[in-house]
């Protein structure tokens, strides 16, 4: 049996250039509490990539806070998503997985993990084509 060589695939339904190149962000800001941030950055290396990955979620950027308001103590990253039905339906999928109730469940055993939580969804269609993307 020899190796056949991939054959293309048509898309069923082609997206526009407008859908191809509209997007939204979301930011997430997590504040540990009192000693809880190796917990935080655990829970997140250990559990909430892979869920991300199994889930289709797309992660952009992920740091720790290092000037500013909780340096050194906050978890920062920022997702992608096409539109707002998409965020919400990877987002309500990501919550039910019987792996991430078990998982947050465990590690908030003996108290919670965060002391705050912030989410904000950008939308930069008022600002399409002011950067400049050319590698």
């Amino acid at each position: 049996m020899g190796i056949r060589p991939p054959t293309a695939v048509k898309a069923q339904n082609p997206k526009t250039a407008e859908e191809i190149n509209k997007v939204i962000y979301e930011v997430r800001e997590y504040v540990p509490a009192a000693g809880r941030f190796r917990d935080v950055v655990d829970l997140f290396t250990s559990v909430v990539v892979p869920l991300f990955r199994k889930h289709g979620m797309e992660m952009t950027q992920v740091g720790c806070t290092t000037i500013g308001d909780n340096s050194f103590n906050e978890l920062v990253y920022t997702m992608r998503f096409s539109d707002l039905a998409e965020l919400e339906r990877k987002w309500a999928t990501f919550l039910s997985d019987p792996d991430w109730a078990s998982a947050l469940a465990s590690r908030e055993e003996h108290g919670p993990l965060y002391q705050t939580i912030r989410r904000r969804v950008i939308e930069s269609t008022l600002f399409e084509g002011v950067l400049d993307h050319a590698v």
